[in-house]
């Protein structure tokens, strides 16, 4: 174990800042075009995971009693992620339609560099401050998901997905032998409707209306208006056009790692719509070094939905006995899971060993695969 003494030091924090150089990477691609564009997609796809292959695996645990107060440095970077990725998102929209060096694949690709940033980095920080009691955390990560227009996610994620992962109400727990482009437009369609839903009975539980102003879906739709008018204040239509497919790109690494994250994995039906607790075999464990520093330790997933409130830097790793281990991180497996027969290849049997590792005595799994089980209560 770490001790706290040892997590609290600033050079422990600083790996978790590695996200700041996507953000001039992405700058050089916008300002010199051409080759320069694929500076940013490698550092944040490639780059990681060959370091991931160098340094191999952290399977280290910080001391879960380290105070809040030694995490200063590991937060701070959270908390400063907005008003970089403000700047990164409409300044690119501003230099793009105001200067005229870049030909339309250019200005594709560098924005999908942009949805690379905005999602795979804005989408992980705002994972991570929506799960806190702070206010201004909170919004926080309202404001990072708004600029993704993907502000559901909160009230889907709090209150969906985490009290039903593995089960047939969760709608991101991708089923076996589900393709990652199936499984995306399902989600697409059954998230903004449960997240609804769900807001709509806790103000139920209130005595309140679905249309209460209380209702977080009036927040959203503000902020994210509020984004779209900034995108065509500063970029006219273009600029609108490409601040829609920044998120896009945004949205699909999001879902893309919602699908890595419980592919296949189901809690045990005990019976009359009653499931079994969460436990940390319900996720799939990643413990690669590099790439848990890029996204502050999204990969230890287990220990999170184990443990939902701990905050990154003290999210714990476990051992194939206490959950299953995804074979590469998540750049790899992100790019695996985009061609569905590969995946099925190499996750389909890490299945089918997790389900005679933990529940020997299930003998048919069909109504789990297709997420037939009964809702739970």
């Amino acid at each position: 174990m770490i001790p706290a003494a040892q997590v609290a030091k600033l050079q422990n924090a600083l790996p978790f800042w590695l996200s700041l150089g996507m953000v001039p990477l992405t700058y050089l691609g916008a300002v010199f075009g051409g080759w320069a564009l694929i500076l940013q997609p490698f550092y944040g796809l490639c780059l990681f995971s060959i370091l991931d292959k160098l340094t191999g695996l952290n399977l280290e645990n910080p001391d879960v009693e380290t105070d809040e107060a030694d995490l200063f440095w590991y937060r701070l970077i959270t908390l400063l992620w907005f008003p970089i990725q403000l700047c990164v998102v409409f300044g690119t929209i501003w230099w793009v339609t105001h200067t005229d060096h870049l030909a339309l694949w250019e200005k594709i690709v560098l924005f999908y560099g942009v949805g690379m940033l905005s999602g795979g980095i804005g989408i992980t920080y705002s994972h991570e401050l929506m799960h806190q009691k702070n206010n201004l955390e909170r919004w926080l990560g309202d404001l990072l998901l708004a600029m993704v227009l993907y502000s559901h996610f909160r009230s889907e994620h709090l209150q969906v997905h985490h009290s039903y992962v593995a089960t047939p109400r969760d709608p991101v727990t991708a089923r076996y032998n589900e393709g990652f482009h199936k499984f995306f437009l399902r989600v697409l369609r059954q998230c903004l409707r449960s997240a609804w839903n769900a807001e709509k009975a806790m103000l139920a539980r209130k005595g309140k209306g679905a249309f209460d102003r209380s209702n977080p879906f009036f927040r959203y739709g503000t902020l994210q208006a509020a984004m779209l008018v900034l995108a065509y204040l500063i970029g006219g239509w273009g600029g609108l056009a490409l601040f829609i497919y920044q998120a896009s790109v945004a949205v699909w690494f999001l879902e893309l790692t919602n699908y890595v994250e419980h592919y296949g994995l189901t809690r045990k039906h005990l019976g009359d719509g009653k499931y079994e607790h969460v436990k940390p075999r319900h996720s799939w464990n990643a413990a690669h070094k590099t790439t848990n520093w890029l996204l502050i330790n999204l990969q230890r997933h287990s220990d999170h939905h184990y443990k939902p409130n701990r905050r990154f830097p003290l999210l714990q790793n476990y051992s194939e006995a206490e959950a299953p281990q995804l074979p590469y991180g998540y750049p790899v497996m992100t790019a695996v899971a985009m061609v569905p027969p590969l995946w099925r290849r190499m996750m389909n049997p890490r299945v089918r060993r997790w389900r005679s590792m933990y529940y020997p005595e299930i003998t048919d799994w069909s109504a789990y695969k297709t997420a037939s089980n009964p809702m739970p209560r």
